[in-house]
C-alpha cells in the first residue's frame, strides 16, 4: 500500500464526533449487503476534529506536509517524502526543500479531492 492510500484510509477511517457502535445480535444470518453508495468526506472536517482530539501538538497540517503526516499518525520521514513524491509525481525542487514540501502537500490536497475528498478552496492550488 502506498503512503497516499495511508493518508486515505485514515481520513475516511476517521468520522469526526463517531463513536465505534457496539456490534448488534443477529436473530439470523445477515443476507449480503449491497454497496453503499459513495459519500463525499468532508476532509477538513475529518482533520480538524483529529487535531482537535490531538490538541497543541496538531501543528500546520494544513500547509505542512510534515504535519499533516504526523496528525495522521504516519511516518513524516525525509525517506516517506521521497516515496509520496514519487508516488505522486512531485518533482519540485530537491527532496526535503521547502519548495517540494509545499508541491507536496498541494498534491495532496489536489489527489484527495480526485478520490472524492471534500476539500474547501483555502487548501486548493
Amino acid at each position: 500500500m502506498g503512503i497516499f492510500s495511508s493518508i486515505w484510509d485514515r481520513i475516511r477511517g476517521h468520522r469526526p464526533g463517531a463513536t465505534p457502535a457496539a456490534p448488534t445480535p443477529q436473530a439470523a444470518p445477515a443476507a449480503p449487503a449491497s454497496p453503499a453508495p459513495a459519500t463525499a468526506v468532508d476532509v477538513e472536517a475529518v482533520l480538524v476534529s483529529m487535531a482537535e482530539m490531538k490538541g497543541e501538538s496538531a501543528g500546520n497540517w494544513r500547509t505542512s506536509i510534515v504535519d499533516l503526516l504526523k496528525l495522521l499518525g504516519l511516518d513524516s520521514s525525509l525517506e516517506a517524502r521521497k516515496e509520496l513524491a514519487q508516488e505522486l509525481g512531485v518533482n519540485a525542487g530537491p527532496h526535503g526543500s521547502a519548495e517540494q514540501n509545499i508541491a507536496l502537500s498541494k498534491a495532496v490536497w489536489r489527489k484527495l479531492e480526485e478520490n472524492g475528498g471534500l476539500v474547501p478552496d483555502s487548501l486548493r492550488d
